[in-house]
């Protein structure tokens, strides 16, 4: 499997950074993954669902961590390339969660 495409959808609120859309092997789309800041740094959110006990589960995610770090990297080379175009850098995203 090889992520084809990837979309970056900024958005400027405290915890959540970005909503993502990616292609899988150009015929599967995957989308509302999210760009969240954590108290360790930045990470992927899987899309999820509320369930009625008021719990989240991951409506898709990757089976294993190989390709999890594959869809992250994609992710945030194309997260890093939007926040540039911004004029910011990743760097500064990463002070401002201290």
């Amino acid at each position: 499997m090889k992520v084809t495409e990837v979309k970056v959808f900024p958005v400027n609120e405290e915890r959540l950074k970005a909503y993502v859309t990616i292609t899988l092997d150009d015929c599967f789309v995957v989308r509302d993954l999210k760009i969240i800041k954590g108290h360790a740094g930045l990470f992927v959110a899987m899309p999820s669902k509320k369930r009625k006990d008021g719990q989240f589960k991951d409506i898709a995610h990757p089976l294993n961590q190989e390709t999890r770090e594959q869809m992250e990297d994609a992710i945030f080379e194309e997260f890093e390339s939007q926040v540039k175009s911004m004029g910011q850098s990743l760097d500064d995203l990463k002070r401002e969660e201290r």
